[in-house]
């Protein structure tokens, strides 16, 4: 039955707390109606939204369907000029989709990453020497501003003009001088786009926009002015505000999270996975809506043509069933599969191009700005936080600094992705291999430190961390363990079956969350494959000449790796502890038995972590403990044999184009050799934004958007990590 409520997003009671508002509904009805706003219905769980996002057979973006004045996109429907290709629905969004995709690629966003890095400095420069500013004027709302019109093809003469009014649409009060103030700038902006795609025309350039204007229909026919000026208008729109929201948020909660802040200032590849977290509780986008097109049931709430229906991202990707402690912002969560970006086939297109512009401004307030602290007195936040989140201000102070200039040189440490290959492989217990991970080439590899991890890319689209317990001083080569989990979700046992001298991954990193810090004695605590950072722990603190003890836990003799190399390394301070033998660790007299500033080290399974956590919190060591935990892997992943791959042919049916797929590489791999424009984003199979059409052939699924009855009608597929059990695949691309 349909229940009408009394809810709206946009009450007070919504503004103050958006994540709380939408939980109390969840709770007690999780999909309803209300007669806010002329009337809509809402939903409140991950699985109805991302649900009616996907489907657009059944709920509309369109204007048309919608029926009546302004956008169709939100609630209440505002004015403006219709967005392409956001107001569109499918096929015909499509062909918009294939004209700026290809632009906005993970490829094409890399070449970007140096000029974003010029203007952020640049953009810093201006202010640092003050010891003061307002991050959202100074440097939230300038940068991306900058980036994305000169990315596009404006001049700098008109990147503030432009700035400032896309922001004030957002930030400002309707009905005030503000509001009429933005109104004026983006019909400034509409005829800025017009007289920049006939300056293109006419004399192409090395921009985005050049490439838009020569763009034409499938049938040859040019694009029109006004599709231009929609489509420009958008990548604009888009590319500006909404990671200007999403910076402010991530900066004012660092500030009320220091211990947080210093995390990713002491590890600063840290933020590339937080990256996703950070999305997932900030969504600058909280919500948007759709238009029902034929009588449809969802959550048990029937929905019938012509009527509206909120699709709340901030209530997804709060959702306790899919992230457990939703309220809680974890650096090391995978969050990958948030909505922030949408999903399906409207899944925002510049999300590598945000990502990348929050990442030079985080990287540049971290290391520049480290000591910032936001005045909170001063904060002024968006009005209304029902379509889209966001602070209006965000004064901070910090100690003055130093301007860079021009060439100043790179902020950044950067972690290293590169496709290596297996060069060794030895058994170093039960289910434990042992592998060694080097260039095709013999060039040699970043150096590390003990406590550093990398992280592989498999075949299937999975990814997993495993601890360098090598030598550093082995330049051309890295050494993992791997423990085969019989019962874990497929990563260990695709590993297992893959690895051979010259089978090859993609190797991110070395990072190091994990750093072995200066102390007077150490306690090192290992469980199970928890030993390979210990192990080089303990070489590096004995070359070191320091006092230190381990201990070493495992289920049975057999089952522990590496126990030869760390006897050699630590001797007679090794205490080897098999559970069938001897038990697990009294902890509280390995505790007693340090000192007062011994540093605890631990890595082991998460029984093991929990029961250190405890027993250092009562001896009062709990600040000199430190534990290495990976990020837990999804639930979501698809089981699956890896062992069972099997070559099969595709083919593109637009591009005329057959490729064979072979058992150890990816489906979009293939077609990303033959076609650099194809859109993706998580390789995951969560987020949809490779999903595409199955003209002929039986796919097999493994991702975990498709419903059963999607997988069974085998209509679509999840290209970044499905494959094909019917030997050839013919796909609409």
């Amino acid at each position: 039955m349909t229940t009408t409520t009394g809810f709206d997003h946009h009450s007070d009671a919504a503004n103050e707390d958006p994540i709380g508002y939408y939980a109390r509904f969840r709770e007690q009805c999780p999909v309803g109606h209300t007669d806010a706003h002329g009337g809509f219905h809402y939903t409140t769980r991950y699985a109805d939204i991302a649900r009616i996002a996907r489907d657009d057979e059944n709920f509309s973006c369109s204007r048309e369907v919608a029926g009546g004045e302004g956008t169709a996109i939100v609630i209440p429907r505002g004015a403006g000029i219709e967005q392409y290709p956001l107001e569109l629905d499918p096929p015909r969004s499509g062909q918009y989709r294939d004209l700026i995709n290809p632009l906005l690629t993970q490829g094409e966003i890399a070449k970007l990453v140096p000029m974003i890095a010029r203007h952020a400095t640049r953009v810093v420069d201006e202010f640092i020497e003050f010891g003061s500013a307002d991050l959202v004027r100074d440097l939230t709302n300038p940068l991306p501003a900058a980036v994305t019109l000169d990315w596009l093809g404006f001049p700098a003469e008109d990147w503030p003009k432009l700035a400032g009014p896309i922001h004030d649409i957002f930030a400002a009060v309707a009905g005030t001088p503000r509001a009429s103030r933005g109104a004026e700038g983006l019909a400034y902006m509409d005829q800025r786009i017009r007289e920049l795609i006939r300056e293109r025309r006419a004399e192409p350039r090395e921009d985005a926009v050049s490439v838009l204007a020569a763009a034409c229909h499938p049938d040859g026919t040019p694009l029109g002015e006004e599709e231009l000026v929609s489509v420009i208008g958008l990548l604009i729109a888009g590319g500006v505000d909404t990671t200007t929201s999403l910076t402010g948020s991530v900066l004012v909660h660092l500030s009320r999270h220091p211990d947080q802040k210093r995390r990713l200032i002491e590890s600063p590849d840290l933020l590339d996975g937080a990256t996703d977290e950070f999305l997932r509780a900030f969504s600058p986008s909280q919500s948007m809506a759709r238009t029902v097109r034929a009588d449809v049931e969802i959550g048990g709430c029937p929905m019938h043509a012509g009527e509206r229906v909120l699709i709340p991202w901030v209530a997804a990707n709060h959702d306790p069933a899919v992230f457990a402690e939703p309220t809680e912002v974890r650096l090391d969560r995978d969050a990958s599969r948030h909505l922030a970006f949408g999903i399906g086939s409207h899944r925002c297109a510049g999300a590598h191009l945000a990502r990348a512009m929050f990442r030079e401004m985080m990287t540049q307030v971290l290391t520049r700005l480290p000591d910032y602290e936001v005045l909170e007195d001063g904060l002024v936040a968006y009005p209304t936080r029902g379509n889209q989140s966001g602070w209006d201000a965000i004064p901070i102070v910090f100690p003055p600094g130093q301007r860079l200039g021009a060439d100043g040189g790179a902020v950044r440490r950067l972690a290293v992705t590169e496709t290596l290959a297996v060069t060794d492989v030895a058994t170093s217990a039960d289910g434990v291999l042992a592998l060694r991970l080097a260039h095709p080439d013999g060039t040699p590899l970043p150096a590390w430190a003990p406590g550093s991890h990398v992280e592989l890319r498999l075949p299937s689209g999975r990814l997993r961390q495993y601890s360098l317990c090598g030598d550093p001083a082995d330049e051309h080569g890295w050494r993992i363990g791997v423990l085969r989990e019989e019962n874990g979700r497929g990563g260990s046992a695709e590993l297992h079956a893959l690895a051979a001298p010259g089978a090859t991954f993609t190797v991110r990193g070395p990072r190091n969350h994990f750093p072995l810090v200066d102390a007077p004695d150490y306690l090192f605590l290992a469980g199970g494959i928890g030993v390979t950072p210990i192990l080089a722990m303990v070489r590096e603190a004995a070359a070191r000449g320091a006092d230190f003890r381990v201990v070493y836990g495992g289920r049975t003799r057999s089952s522990m790796a590496f126990v030869d190399e760390l006897r050699a390394a630590a001797g007679d301070r090794l205490t080897l502890l098999p559970q069938d033998e001897a038990g697990l660790p009294d902890l509280d007299a390995l505790l007693k038995g340090g000192g007062p500033d011994t540093a605890v080290y631990c890595c082991g399974p998460a029984p093991m972590l929990a029961a250190v956590e405890r027993a250092c919190a009562a001896h009062g060591a709990a600040d000199r403990l430190h534990i290495e935990r990976f990020t837990a892997g999804d639930e979501l992943e698809v089981a699956f044999d890896p062992a069972q791959n099997t070559a099969f042919e595709v083919h593109l049916a637009r591009s005329g184009v057959t490729l064979q797929v072979p058992p150890d590489k990816r489906l979009i791999e293939v077609i990303r050799d033959a076609i650099p424009g194809v859109s993706y984003d998580c390789e995951k199979g969560y987020c949809g934004t490779c999903e595409t059409r199955v003209l002929a052939g039986t796919p097999e699924h493994r991702d975990s958007v498709l419903t059963e009855e999607e997988r069974a009608a085998g209509r679509s597929m999840m290209i970044c990590v499905g494959r094909c059990s019917s030997g050839r695949l013919v796909l609409d691309r």
